[in-house]
Order: structure tokens, then sequence, then C-alpha cells
């Protein structure tokens, strides 16, 4: 299947999952049924710590909430106020790129992700770019999500 599913319901709109077949439910509609919601969601939350580009508020609210923190939680821990992690999220302001680099960190650590780079690196993904692609996910295997790699 070459067209992908667009993904919103995680709250992101940059979302197309490759693979998932539409089925008819007991009314004739064609439905989508998503298998291993959490993997999905897991392989989600790795494309966006592991690219390198800025995230926007709607991806820093997405990895916190798969996290399981408050906008006051996750503010605690990368020394900032509440309400900036509200306007980061609402994209009013710029997210720091230093609070960005501690939330790819915990979202790794938290979400246990597995993602071979260093700090250093890290802390390099958080930069301006000019064309932000969007996440494809490989959606055939629903035991294994994994980012597209483009063809």
């Amino acid at each position: 299947m070459n067209t992908p599913y667009h993904y919103t319901e995680c709250g992101l709109d940059n979302v197309l999952v490759y693979g998932i077949a539409p089925c008819i439910d007991d009314d004739g509609d064609e439905v989508i049924t998503i298998p291993n919601i959490n993997g999905l969601h897991k392989a989600i939350a790795l494309t966006i710590i592991a690219r390198e580009a800025l995230m926007s508020g709607k991806e820093l609210r997405f990895l916190r909430t798969e996290m399981g923190m408050t906008q006051a939680e996750l503010a605690r821990c990368v020394h900032k106020e509440a309400i900036s992690v509200g306007r980061w999220e609402r994209n009013e302001t710029p997210i720091d790129p230093n609070a960005e680099t501690l939330v790819r960190l915990m979202a790794q650590e938290k979400l246990e992700l597995s993602l071979n780079v260093s700090v250093e690196e890290l802390s390099g993904y958080s930069v301006q770019t000019a064309n932000v692609p969007p996440i494809e996910i490989d959606g055939i295997d629903p035991d294994n999500y994994h980012q597209r790699v483009a063809a």
C-alpha cells in the first residue's frame, strides 16, 4: 500500500503511516484500525528526538504527554516557568534550545528509546531548518513500527 494514512489522532499534523490497510466495519464504512498504538507513538517520539531540526510546539506537547508529565513538571525539569512551556507548545515563543535538548534526553530515557548519539550531537539537533519533512512511519509490521527510510 503506497498511500499513507495521515495520522492526526496523536495531536500532530505531520505524521504519515505507511502500510496500514483500511478495513470495512459492520456498517460498510471504510475505517482504519491501528494496532499497537503504544509502539506507534514510540516510533513517532524516536523520530522527533532523532530529527536534526527544531521541534514544533505540538511535537513538544506530544513528547511531554507521552512521558506522562504536566507542563509544570516539565518546566521544573528544564528550569523554566510552566507558562513558558505553554507558550512553547502553542508556538507563541521559540523553544529554548537547551530546554529542547533536555526534553530530547528525558524522552529518550522515560520512553526507553534507543538513540545512539552523544549528548553533544543531540544538542546540535535543535537547529532551525528551512524545510522540516513529515514524520513518516513504516506501519507494515505493527510489532515493529519504525521511521520510514526514503526510497
